[in-house]
């Protein structure tokens, strides 16, 4: 079908319902939508966490919370939003999710054009709850999937804003805490849900000895309030010489905003990580289940990842590679301390004259 939109189109939809990482990505959509059409109403169908980081999302109008349920129970996160969503008319909506819950919530908003990924990229039949999609690419970084959305609109998305704010409240609140904790300090993620993707505690705890003697970091444990992350602080506390700060806690925003007072930040792949790059916070990235080719940093700081995705030095992969659930088990304290280096020498003013 064509693609007829009208001049400016007055109501539009985002269809973004995954995890906190997952969601970084559609944040320079939403801001260069707005920036192309800004009188549009933007609204955005999320979850509630990663709703809690962006609720006051400058390009964002609306959000419709999607509470996901599971197992047999899982039909119900769709009865309880129906009439919510089909209480609106809109001129667009972009499906920016390749899963079923998306294309089950995209077929319930009424719109003439419903804008989705290719049939080739897609899953679940994903496509089959579009009317338009982009043309088909090979599969790349995830945000340049992203991207193809509003370029194929019409619309210039750079330069890229995520669109990330903090109140005046909580910088102050920033800035409390690192005047306690001392400079320069490195933000550690701990771990993530999926298991596959985390680090052994026992090597996060010689790489922060290592950080505070030879760097002179001072480095402080962030994260969620799960179980896998809490035992993962726990035994690293125990093993290291030079204690850290846990910062571990529920509440994203503030997660978000000690990203971004951090003069680095030590990640595997998940969700700070993400917001750690699109605050521009130096980010190493440890990569060795998820492609990093696909799913690293943006832009900047590529350079830092470790990549333990390669199965030997400079292994050609391509970014529709598999994930590797051997690939942590790659990712050495030495390769982490030499991307360290590179950080600091690069973005990170000199420390004791060793950066």
């Amino acid at each position: 079908m064509p693609l007829s939109l009208p001049a400016e189109p007055r109501e539009i939809a985002l269809v973004r319902m995954s995890a906190l990482g997952d969601v970084i990505p559609a944040l320079p959509v939403a801001t260069a939508l707005k920036r192309a059409w800004p009188r549009a109403r933007l609204t955005w169908i999320i979850q509630p966490l990663p709703y809690r980081l962006i609720r006051d999302h400058p390009a964002v109008d609306r959000f419709i919370l999607f509470h996901r349920h599971r197992g047999l129970s899982a039909w119900r996160s769709f009865t309880e939003i129906a009439p919510t969503l089909r209480a609106q008319r809109y001129d667009l909506v972009l499906d920016l999710q390749v899963a079923i819950k998306a294309g089950l919530v995209t077929a319930l908003l009424r719109s003439p054009i419903k804008l989705g990924i290719d049939r080739a990229r897609s899953r679940d039949m994903n496509w089959l709850f579009t009317t338009h999609q982009v043309p088909p690419r090979p599969v790349g970084h995830i945000q340049d999937e992203f991207l193809e959305f509003v370029e194929y609109l019409g619309i210039d998305p750079r330069p890229l804003d995520w669109g990330l704010r903090f109140t005046e409240e909580e910088l102050a609140e920033r800035d409390r805490f690192f005047d306690e904790v001392g400079r320069p300090a490195c933000a550690i993620v701990v771990a993530t849900s999926r298991l596959e993707k985390n680090w052994p505690p026992g090597r996060y705890a010689r790489l922060i000895d290592a950080l505070h003697s030879d760097f002179g970091l001072r480095c402080v444990l962030v994260g969620g309030p799960s179980p896998v992350e809490r035992a993962a602080a726990e035994t690293i506390h125990a093993s290291t010489r030079v204690r850290p700060v846990n910062a571990l806690g529920d509440d994203v925003r503030r997660l978000a905003y000690l990203l971004s007072g951090s003069d680095l930040v030590v990640s595997p792949d998940t969700g700070p990580l993400h917001i750690a790059n699109a605050l521009g916070v130096p980010v190493v990235g440890l990569y060795g289940f998820t492609n990093p080719k696909r799913f690293g940093p943006y832009g900047k700081y590529q350079e830092l990842v470790v990549d333990g995705f390669a199965r030997s030095p400079g292994e050609d992969y391509g970014p529709d590679a598999p994930p590797r659930p051997d690939g942590m088990a790659r990712v050495t304290v030495e390769a982490v301390l030499e991307k360290v280096a590179l950080a600091l020498e690069r973005y990170v003013r000199p420390v004791n004259g060793q950066a």
